[in-house]
């Protein structure tokens, strides 16, 4: 099945294809799957980077359908790596959950980028949801010194059960609904942030809330937008 006029868009800015091979699966949380495969030469061909993403191609009724994952414990001499899927009703899900040894799907890269912030600040700032633990937890390790305060959206009690890659002693999660998330970081965050400049706020959940709060830190709190990352990681209904 060819990608539609989505992959059409992502080949004029130079999107790069792959076909990644499924080597296993493994439920590693009530409403978290983590699916492996060999990469198609992904890592040798691109390289990789913390909370690196790939665009999957689904087939979403005869349609194409992507959706946006990150990279998991990536390796590059052995061109393999993970990705975790937060399990609702959708076509990924349901692939992830039908994923078995030797299935194919074809890939994009295109858009993925970080730099890690320097200097690097006393504490990194993050926000984000079960959609985006993977790069939660790609960003934790490499900056394994620096402690972390997370306010993680918690869309249910077994949310507080995923594979969070933390640290007691340096890393704080706070978990929050879905309703109390946007006010409660802006109640929350400015107690963090004495000198601006030297913050660095890291956010991904939703599209709106992470526009709410991009803009918040940007315009009220006076961090300057290179030290913000924001990403929307999906569109509430």
């Amino acid at each position: 099945m060819g990608h539609g006029w989505e992959g059409a868009v992502l080949k004029l800015f130079r999107g790069k294809d792959f076909t990644f091979t499924v080597t296993g699966a493994e439920q590693v949380a009530a409403r978290y799957r983590r699916v492996h495969f060999t990469d198609g030469g992904l890592l040798a061909a691109i390289g990789v980077h913390p909370t690196m993403w790939v665009r999957l191609w689904f087939d979403k009724a005869g349609k194409p359908h992507q959706r946006a994952y990150t990279l998991v414990d990536p390796d590059v001499e052995k061109g393999t790596f993970s990705m975790e899927f937060a399990l609702h009703d959708g076509c990924a899900s349901d692939w992830s959950l039908k994923a078995q040894p030797g299935d194919t799907i074809d890939a994009t890269v295109q858009g993925t980028g970080f730099e890690i912030p320097d200097p690097l600040p006393e504490r990194l700032l993050v926000i984000g949801a079960p959609a985006s633990l993977p790069a939660i937890n790609s960003l934790l390790a490499v900056t394994p010194k620096v402690p972390a305060t997370i306010w993680f959206e918690t869309t249910h009690e077994v949310d507080r059960d995923l594979p969070f890659r933390t640290d007691s002693e340096r890393h704080e999660v706070r978990n929050l609904s879905s309703q109390e998330l946007v006010d409660a970081v802006k109640k929350e965050l400015p107690e963090f942030i004495g000198d601006p400049a030297g913050a660095y706020v890291w956010i991904a959940c939703d599209t709106k809330a992470t526009r709410a709060l991009s803009s918040y830190v940007v315009k009220e709190l006076a961090v300057p937008r290179h030290r913000v990352k924001a990403l929307g990681y999906w569109r509430a209904a």
